[in-house]
């Protein structure tokens, strides 16, 4: 018997005839009058979460996922079992000082979570367990550790938890003297910092409706009642709060996509009132750090690739700038961290990411040399401000993730830990490399692959091309052990770097937003081209895939070239652009007019019509489709990837599988919290990814 025969269903959903048949969604159409168009949304009513007939229809829809892919039961196993033989799975990351502690976190096997723990003095001393996140989980389904934060002194815990997948994280107290939690808390938060006195806290959160981060709140420990500070009322802006490593300031940003505004308390003065530091001006950006009696400040004012300036804190207007580092057309100032001897900048340049050296005296700088022309790097755990050396995270496409210490003086890197890969891996054995295409009006853009050594460029190689492409975002290259059961199976694995992401600098990302949005799509669609036309793959043996705004992609190019690959593979979609833009109640839809537009603007609304990939399903054959969500997405509704999958259930024409899989227990955007239960549900993507290029074992 079919397994979808056995579930009885509310009356939203209507079964093809036959066994393996997928379900159908009702229609009950909604019209939206805009712009003297009538818009009709046949299923508007599976917004509604408490009826019965939604949660009937994401069942079905996920039982029959789960019946197409029964066959593939054995193999999942397989890729399971193998992924996690790969895994150090009781393991502990490298140890950093802050106060006198040293902070780590550990893994143990058969545990979902790791482990929060630190110790006094050195490393040899007996280990204090500040927050076990199995223990926290128990019970639940789903959690998440947000921010953690202890005070100077080392005796208060802050920290936030959510337990549903929403990003929706509650604020708790531990006295780490006496283990207990206080009864101090918040709800919604989304940053928070201590003062120095060791029992205030400031705090952002966001607003219960629409998930935009907007107040900013003083808590003193154990006092009732908390002092907002400030209240952000435009709808584009969201707010965020940090300390300096210097802890002389918390730092609160208000932000949009092309505008910032700081203010400034002093974390020795915890009661005094916020200090602006320059007002918002439309389409400047700046951002704050700090030492000694200055600030510096990474400024967009003359350049949109940012500059560094500094001022002096008494009198920080514009004109006591001082410019330490000029704007470049060719560099993207990233980021600067400020310690007491030095600066890092974090630049980008032909979109590999690069780290320079400041000393704060002279003024000398020194870019860190690494192994490997293309791979990722981060900042790591630095929290001393008299640091003599800086900690990183580096890794490439065939490197292990690894950390290193950068010894300032000497210039030379110290490897702490990499990645331990289980099983024998061997480097030697992978190539990557950087190659490029060209887009519709000439633009070359890059492509960062990774293969088996014993590639033959004659068309027969699987490849899975990935993008993502919107809010300035880069998509770095980077290790991955799961992907080793791909790339021993002869898949190619490649990154499109398409306009509208931050790889090439801010003009890469205006070149790909708003009004030109258009070119994200046509420039994935040109790396596409361009792999099948070089012959590292064909069209029947490649795999496209993209989550998020990334899956909004996914839509748009399907929709304009649904020849353009064998299979799709989208995580949480962003494609029902128009309805959600329309409606500010939504989670975040405001603060994005800047990305996408406001369709209540005609030429905005007719532009994103264009390419919305809910509105442009069309009669006509689509390729094989795997299309996942949570329910419990806070950034991407379960209902538009579910609307989009109904409209194409009756739409498209071919024979071809479309999946829909929900995750329908607690999950986020990000999907499953526990990494074994992430692990399960990476076997089954890439289960579905081989049988669509033909390998099964």
């Amino acid at each position: 018997m079919c397994v979808l025969c056995a579930i009885v269903l509310g009356s939203g959903v209507v079964f093809g005839k036959g066994p393996g048949k997928p379900p159908v969604a009702k229609k009950v159409p909604k019209k939206t009058e805009i712009h003297g168009r009538t818009l009709v949304d046949d299923y508007f009513w599976m917004r509604e979460k408490s009826n019965p007939e939604v949660i009937s229809y994401l069942t079905a829809e996920t039982a029959y996922a789960d019946a197409m892919m029964a066959h593939t039961g054995r193999f999942r196993e397989a890729l399971y079992s193998e992924m996690l033989g790969r895994i150090n799975e009781t393991d502990v990351n490298v140890p950093y000082r802050q106060d006198g502690f040293y902070y780590y976190t550990r893994t143990q096997a058969g545990k979902q979570y790791p482990i929060l723990c630190r110790k006094w003095g050195n490393l040899d001393a007996p280990e204090k367990v500040l927050l076990d996140q199995n223990e926290m989980a128990a019970g639940g389904k789903y959690f998440s550790l947000g921010d953690v934060e202890v005070s100077n002194d080392g005796h208060l815990l802050a920290y936030t938890t959510d337990t549903t997948g929403f990003r929706q994280y509650s604020l708790h107290i531990r006295d780490l003297r006496t283990n207990k939690t206080l009864t101090d808390t918040a709800e919604r938060v989304t940053s928070l910092n201590w003062a120095n006195d060791n029992k205030t806290l400031f705090y952002t959160q966001e607003d219960a409706v629409t998930k935009r981060s907007d107040k900013f709140y003083r808590h003193v420990v154990g006092r009732t009642g908390d002092d907002l500070l400030f209240d952000e009322k435009d709808e584009k802006f969201s707010v965020w709060s940090y300390r300096t490593r210097s802890r002389g300031y918390v730092v609160l940003v208000s932000f949009s996509s092309t505008t910032s505004e700081n203010r400034y308390v002093s974390a020795d003065r915890p009661g005094e009132a916020p200090t602006l530091l320059l007002p918002r001006r439309e389409n400047h950006e700046y951002y704050v750090e700090h030492r000694g009696d200055r600030f510096y400040i990474r400024t967009n004012d003359t350049g949109k690739n940012f500059r560094l300036v500094t001022a002096p804190i008494s009198d920080a207007r514009v004109e006591n700038w001082m410019e330490l580092v000029p704007a470049r057309k060719d560099v993207m100032l990233e980021g600067v961290e400020c310690f007491a001897n030095f600066n890092v900048l974090q630049e980008r340049r032909q979109g590999v990411p690069q780290l320079r050296i400041v000393d704060a005296k002279s003024g000398e700088s020194h870019d860190v040399v690494f192994p490997e022309p293309v791979y990722s790097i981060s900042g790591g755990s630095n929290e001393e401000f008299d640091a003599v050396k800086y900690r990183l995270n580096y890794e490439s496409f065939v490197r292990p993730e690894s950390v290193y210490d950068y010894d300032i003086g000497s210039r030379k890197l110290e490897l702490l830990k990499q990645q331990e890969v289980l099983g024998g891996y061997d480097p030697a054995k992978y190539a990557s490399e950087r190659i490029e295409a060209t887009a519709t009006d000439g633009t070359k853009v890059p492509i960062s692959i990774v293969y088996r050594r014993d590639l033959a460029r004659d068309g027969s190689r699987p490849l899975l091309l990935e993008g993502y492409g919107s809010y300035g975002s880069s998509n770095d290259v980077d290790f991955s052990s799961n992907r080793l059961s791909l790339l021993d199976r002869g898949v190619i694995f490649g990154i499109a770097h398409i306009r509208g992401g931050g790889e090439m600098g801010k003009e890469w990302h205006d070149q790909g937003k708003m009004m030109v949005k258009k070119n994200t799509f046509t420039d994935f669609i040109a790396c596409a081209d361009y792999l099948v036309a070089e012959k590292y793959t064909s069209r029947d043996r490649l795999v496209i895939t993209g989550g998020s705004a990334g899956g909004l992609l996914m839509g748009a190019v399907t929709n304009m070239r649904p020849d353009l690959a064998k299979a799709v593979v989208t995580y949480v979609p962003y494609v029902d652009v128009i309805n959600t833009m329309l409606d500010a109640t939504i989670p975040l839809t405001s603060v994005e007019y800047l990305e996408w537009g406001n369709p209540t603007e005609k030429p905005a609304f007719e532009y994103m019509l264009s390419y919305s990939p809910y509105d442009n399903v069309e009669k006509k054959a689509y390729p094989t489709m795997l299309v996942r969500t949570s329910l419990n997405d806070s950034q991407v509704m379960y209902w538009e990837p579910a609307k989009y999958v109904a409209k194409l259930r009756v739409m498209k024409t071919d024979t071809n599988p479309l999946l829909f899989k929900v995750k329908l227990e607690p999950g986020g955007h990000g999907g499953a919290s526990g990494r074994y239960d992430r692990l399960k549900d990476t076997a089954y993507d890439y289960a579905f990814i081989l049988e669509q290029v033909g390998i099964s074992k």
